[in-house]
């Protein structure tokens, strides 16, 4: 399965996306803020960041932006509760590969991942602004 950085300063979506994502396989590693991530990011490779926008002192789009470009290989899912953040990510939609709206169920989580990952229906651009089901 796939190497997934999950960065999120929101401790119970961190730990609840961390533990899904390795119940169905996956190698996860969590940071609770996205300089933890950049350090991750510069000591390990990751097949797909999955990354809150709202954070303090660097949000998630900034981190997708220097993600991107320093690892270009990269897939990167966004996930947000907010809809003006979700806005914010749709200039984003060559770098991205969706964003998957706070809170969510279990279920799109993974449907989400897989994609963004070129799983069944190849990355999901589809998941933008998508809301739990």
């Amino acid at each position: 399965m796939a190497r997934i950085l999950i960065v999120d300063d929101d401790r119970a979506i961190l730990e609840f996306a961390a533990r899904a994502l390795a119940g169905g396989g996956h190698d996860v590693v969590r940071a609770d803020t996205a300089f933890v991530a950049l350090d991750h990011l510069s000591t390990r490779s990751f097949d797909l960041l999955l990354t809150d926008i709202a954070m303090p002192e660097m949000d998630g789009i900034a981190l997708a932006l220097k993600a991107s470009k320093d690892f270009p290989a990269l897939r990167i899912l966004l996930m947000s509760g907010y809809a003006e953040e979700r806005e914010r990510a749709h200039n984003l939609d060559a770098l991205i590969h969706g964003v998957l709206a706070k809170p969510f169920a279990l279920d799109l989580l993974l449907t989400e991942v897989v994609r963004a990952l070129g799983g069944p229906d190849g990355p999901s651009h589809g998941g933008l602004g998508r809301t739990a089901g």
